[in-house]
């Protein structure tokens, strides 16, 4: 009984192995339970009764009020402009009520009356420009011209989105990458027993032969 212990005591190089694979195993599992409840779960809540449409321009306009935004100029530099507010209004191809027009998800959070939020630049006069800039495209490029624009019925249905933040792909890699770090290290694991127990066997054929 004590040869058979001896036998299957595993030497350094095996225990490192054993324990990177159970190290992998613990932080796939971390991560998916980690993504799941701060992000995954979010995210899928916010795809839940959402779709596809065909968006037309009804009405592009600015707001006489003004949003506060935050510009960085350097490490320790950092100070506050104002920017315009863009309202796009368009008609879907699911409703005929008009809704606002936001670029996604985030800048819907960050500013959920307007259309648009220019990058924040020090001066007031740059951060307008910016914002005409979007207007003239929508109203002269864009104009009639069907789009399509993303929308969740159940939490926004007054709004619409130019782009998903969280679409199949993004989903599907903070799926993918704590299942595969999962996977490789129940691999290790699985190999190194593998190897120790085939390891065992031979030295115990070896001895019987001699």
């Amino acid at each position: 009984m004590a040869r058979s212990r001896a036998a299957y005591e595993y030497t350094e190089a095996e225990d490192k192995s054993m324990r990177l694979g159970f190290l992998l195993i613990a932080a796939g599992l971390l991560s998916l339970l980690g993504l799941g409840c701060c992000w995954l779960r979010p995210a899928l809540q916010e795809r839940g009764g959402g779709g596809s449409a065909n968006c037309t321009v009804l009405a592009v306009r600015q707001l006489g009020e003004r949003f506060a935004c935050t510009f960085s100029c350097g490490a320790a530099c950092r100070g506050t402009a104002r920017y315009p507010c863009l309202q796009v209004l368009v008609r879907t191809s699911r409703s005929s009520a008009p809704a606002l027009l936001h670029e996604d998800e985030r800048q819907l959070r960050s500013n959920p009356k307007c259309s648009y939020i220019p990058p924040c630049a020090r001066d007031d006069q740059e951060n307008s420009e910016n914002v005409t800039y979007k207007q003239k495209y929508w109203k002269e490029k864009v104009g009639s011209q069907p789009f399509t624009c993303y929308f969740n019925q159940h939490l926004r249905p007054d709004d619409v989105m130019l782009k998903r933040t969280h679409d199949e792909t993004v989903l599907l890699h903070c799926f993918l990458w704590p299942v595969v770090t999962f996977l490789v290290g129940v691999l290790i694991v699985v190999l190194t027993i593998c190897a120790k127990s085939l390891a065992v066997r031979a030295e115990a054929i070896k001895k019987k032969k001699h």
